[in-house]
């Protein structure tokens, strides 16, 4: 298959060096050092799964990648808009647009400027991140990719298109990783949202990592509270779950063996990055608001975090 990876950080890079190795045409696209180091050096990623090194076109414009079948759009999200305008050039008439980001609202971002039909949205359950310049660090997760066909959230699903059996073929003949496909695009965005607003939220308040969090049981009570308050915006949205977002959690991350574990709004927080803020929390309590659906312990987190949110987006 030929794919380009768009925004080649930890996510986008390490699920595109993997596709890679399985001998598809995988181009970078990445900015700044990063950029630099992966066309003069290639990629290498050290991972839990076994450390590798590929060699890959790496470029900043999009211009110069050519038609491809699917593009991992990895940007961050406050970046979607722009970067949705430059897609275009990537894009044939089957080509689709994987949107492994944060939040629920870049999918229609991108429906709104490449056509509904060509978008996917997807999750991402890996711990990956740049540890310089063209190095990746893997250090855990299973590396899932969970993706559907986008749609409205009032409509049925489409049909599976064959680009996605590809995809998914692609994705399982590759080492370290895995692809799922679901109809339930929706759920499977706000139940990933539910989740990191109670992992982003609590380790960037606290200014602590998950595992004394868990330890808290105040800390841990206002992680599950976060995790209800999401789920319940999702439900008035009209989205719907086969499955419990809150007990699976939960669960989930009891068991979680990374206690040193914080999150990427937690990083960016601490190191004067622009912040994902409103694509998260902020997306959460506006969308509480519209449909009168309380939601303190988000509006808290938002409100404690907002102030350097800006300070950081003004730097």
């Amino acid at each position: 298959m030929q794919i380009a990876v768009y925004g080649a950080g930890g996510v986008g890079a390490y699920y595109g060096g993997r596709l890679a190795q399985q001998g598809h045409d995988v181009t970078l696209i990445a900015r700044g050092d990063h950029r630099e180091a992966l066309q003069s050096e290639g990629l290498t990623v050290e991972s839990v799964e076994g450390d590798f090194h590929v060699d890959l076109p790496a470029t900043d414009d999009p211009d110069e990648v050519g038609e491809v079948d699917v593009v991992l759009f990895c940007v961050k999200s406050f970046d979607t808009e722009d970067a949705a305008t430059t897609l275009e050039a990537m894009l044939g008439e089957d080509s689709a647009v994987l949107s492994l980001q944060n939040g629920v609202d870049n999918e229609a971002v991108l429906a709104d400027e490449v056509g509904t039909e060509r978008v996917w949205g997807g999750v991402a359950y890996i711990f990956s991140t740049i540890k310089e310049p063209g190095v990746v660090e893997h250090t855990g997760g299973p590396a899932q990719i969970v993706f559907g066909q986008y749609h409205d959230v009032a409509a049925e699903p489409p049909e599976r298109s064959a680009l996605a059996d590809d995809f998914l073929a692609a994705c399982e003949d590759a080492t370290g990783m895995t692809a799922d496909y679901t109809e339930n695009v929706h759920g499977t965005l706000w139940d990933k949202l539910a989740l990191i607003c109670a992992q982003a939220g609590l380790t960037a308040t606290t200014r602590h990592p998950f595992g004394d969090v868990h330890a808290n049981e105040e800390s841990w009570r206002l992680y599950r509270r976060v995790i209800e308050e999401v789920v319940s915006v999702a439900h008035a949205e009209g989205v719907r779950f086969e499955w419990d977002p809150v007990s699976k959690w939960l669960d989930a991350m009891e068991a979680m063996d990374n206690e040193d574990n914080y999150s990427s709004l937690h990083y960016d927080l601490t190191h004067g990055k622009r912040m994902e803020l409103e694509a998260l929390h902020g997306s959460v309590v506006r969308r509480a608001r519209e449909h009168a659906v309380d939601v303190p312990a988000t509006e808290a987190i938002y409100a404690i975090l907002a102030p350097q949110a800006e300070a950081n987006a003004a730097e």
